[in-house]
């Protein structure tokens, strides 16, 4: 009984081994996507701060895949991203990743000819819930409102700010998906009981941060008692020792914070202009709807949702991100 059960079990092994070995054969393919036409959209301009983050994911990703990507960059223009779509879907590529910064409303009817026409289509940075639900997709980043609220409360809590005390935030309050990371912000200070002065951003602020200096002054001249300072994102975060020098405040005097990393929000940090940053991980709102639009279409795999936030960069742990930051990962 012992030799008869000793033989099956060796047999079982056997199979499991050839099984084994098969499976590799078949599942471990080099360039596995290297047949697949893509359209990415990286948001910025090429160069940008933030945006070369998220063109390094995709490029990591096109390298590992094999897929063959087309990069579109926008300058965070949100009406040349929906001119941009409607060309990237009369292409007719197998795939899209497209930013959600124009909004459900500018978005869905593109989408649908994208799902009539058979693209996959994924969403980066800005979530358009609408747009997925009615035609599908899946969502790489940060959830806006949760991660701008989570921001208020912590730049409140590290910057000791007590009911009735002045703070400034700047960001696209007038845009529908994309200022609800800014508004969430606004809503949790609001919510300890802080006064916060709103300034509506303008996108080219974004292109280039250095427009933004007379308003980022004005706005520390008219309300003097502010103690602290939000931006909406990395370009301009990383430009603030240029803000406040201007503005003829030393490092520390106001509690800086906002989104992102970078290079100069590193320096920026560094040299204690800078208090408080979101992360939300770029490098991964590249990499990743390149890959899953790959399994969309060679293995049929369904899209994916991923929460790229991943928590607060302060001057206490700046330096664990500051080397990849300055590699352009972080």
């Amino acid at each position: 009984m012992l030799k008869r059960g000793f033989v099956l079990g060796a047999t079982a092994l056997t199979l499991m081994v050839g099984l084994s070995g098969f499976a590799d054969a078949q599942a471990l393919r080099d360039k596995w996507c290297k047949d697949v036409h893509l359209r990415f959209f990286v948001g910025g301009a090429e160069g940008d701060a933030f945006g070369t983050i998220v063109y390094n994911g995709a490029k990591q990703a096109q390298a590992d895949t094999g897929a063959q990507v087309e990069f579109v960059f926008s300058g965070w223009n949100t009406e040349k991203m929906v001119q941009q779509l409607r060309e990237a879907v009369a292409s007719k590529p197998q795939g899209i990743a497209m930013m959600g910064h124009p909004g459900d409303d500018a978005i869905m009817p593109l989408a649908e000819q994208a799902s009539k026409a058979g693209i996959k289509m994924i969403y980066q940075n800005v979530p358009v819930p609408k747009v997925v639900a009615a035609y599908g997709g899946g969502y790489i980043g940060a959830q806006q409102e949760a991660q701008g609220r989570a921001l208020g409360a912590e730049a409140v809590r590290l910057a000791g700010l007590k009911a009735g005390d002045v703070a400034i935030m700047m960001g696209p309050f007038d845009m529908e998906n994309r200022g609800d990371r800014e508004r969430g912000t606004v809503k949790a200070m609001e919510e300890a009981g802080i006064k916060v002065v709103k300034i509506n951003s303008d996108p080219t602020w974004t292109a280039d941060p250095n427009l933004a200096l007379p308003i980022v002054t004005a706005a520390l001249l008219n309300n003097p008692t502010a103690k602290a300072f939000g931006y909406p994102g990395g370009q301009m975060l990383g430009n603030v020792p240029t803000y406040m020098q201007a503005a003829k405040k030393k490092p520390g005097e106001i509690f800086n914070f906002g989104f992102d990393t970078s290079p100069q929000i590193v320096e920026a940090f560094k040299a204690g202009w800078v208090q408080l940053t979101a992360d939300q991980q770029p490098f991964l709102q590249g990499y990743l709807p390149v890959l899953n639009l790959c399994q969309q279409v060679v293995y049929g795999l369904g899209p994916i949702n991923v929460d790229t936030g991943a928590g607060f960069v302060t001057p206490q742990n700046y330096k664990v991100v500051g080397a990849l930051a300055e590699q352009g990962l972080r």
